[in-house]
């Protein structure tokens, strides 16, 4: 169900991302959102532990979105990737996007494992994601966004895709504005691109941050300036991964989602969190 068909003038969506990174990020992400300390998640469907972890969202509330995060970095591919992972691993962000402005990716392979994440979802959650998104924005990336949003609409008409830009003033009013900035650069007319095919995106984005500095003082600065559907991204978990960048943050975040008062944080700044 998404949480903005019927919907005041302004709202929040605070999403956990990295749903299936591990058995404990997704036990986490599925306890905070049963607790109504968030309306929505991002699956990432290429993990070893996808199907099993997908049970944990049979029974969250309806008003909880579950999305897909088209996973094109650091993990396994599900699909056979010559070119694209020879080594049998995605590549990091910053080659990726630097191949991807030089317009030197093998778009076919991304295509066919892009497929491969949504027909994973379907065959979890017997039904299309409520919005698609991507780890480390790598769905708004040049040659890719255009895959993204033809398979979306295809495949999901009715969801909506994560869009990283937002009005100057509003970044400028929250943390880490140099992270905004990059992330609104590379997601630079997907608005447009989107609407192309008939779909939406979110109003404003925020939730940058370096995952070391204090979490609980950052917060309330993620619900500044919002506009329309607000979208709020966190990376709430439990326990260690190896290779895992932001295992000690994962747990900060979700004890400080624990016991804030979300709703009554986003009325104050004029937002619903439905919840």
């Amino acid at each position: 169900m998404n949480v903005w068909r019927v919907r005041p003038l302004r709202n929040l969506v605070l999403c956990a991302d990295d749903f299936a990174y591990s058995r404990g990020v997704s036990e986490t992400i599925a306890e905070l959102a049963a607790n109504g300390k968030l309306n929505a998640t991002s699956c990432m469907t290429l993990m070893p532990g996808w199907m099993d972890d997908a049970a944990l969202l049979r029974d969250l509330p309806a008003h909880v979105s579950i999305g897909l995060h088209l996973t094109l970095t650091q993990e396994r591919p599900l699909t056979d990737m010559p070119l694209f992972a020879p080594d049998g691993r995605l590549p990091e962000i910053d080659p990726l996007a630097g191949r991807a402005a030089r317009r030197q990716l093998p778009l076919e392979e991304i295509a066919a494992e892009i497929a491969a994440q949504f027909d994973a979802f379907t065959a979890a959650m017997g039904r299309a994601p409520d919005f698609v998104d991507g780890h480390q924005h790598s769905h708004a990336l040049p040659g890719i966004r255009d895959i993204v949003l033809f398979e979306t609409a295809s495949r999901a008409p009715d969801a909506w895709v994560r869009d990283c830009t937002d009005r100057v003033d509003a970044m400028l009013a929250r943390p880490f504005v140099g992270k905004a900035i990059g992330s609104a650069f590379h997601s630079r007319g997907l608005r447009r691109a989107a609407a192309r095919y008939r779909l939406r995106c979110n109003d404003s984005f925020a939730g940058h941050y370096d995952f070391s500095t204090d979490y609980k003082r950052l917060f309330p600065r993620f619900l500044r300036r919002a506009a329309g559907m607000h979208l709020v991204m966190c990376h709430p978990g439990a326990g260690r991964r190896a290779g895992d960048a932001i295992a000690e943050a994962r747990p900060r975040e979700a004890d400080v989602l624990r016991k804030w008062p979300i709703a009554d944080m986003a009325a104050a700044e004029g937002l619903a969190f439905p919840a």
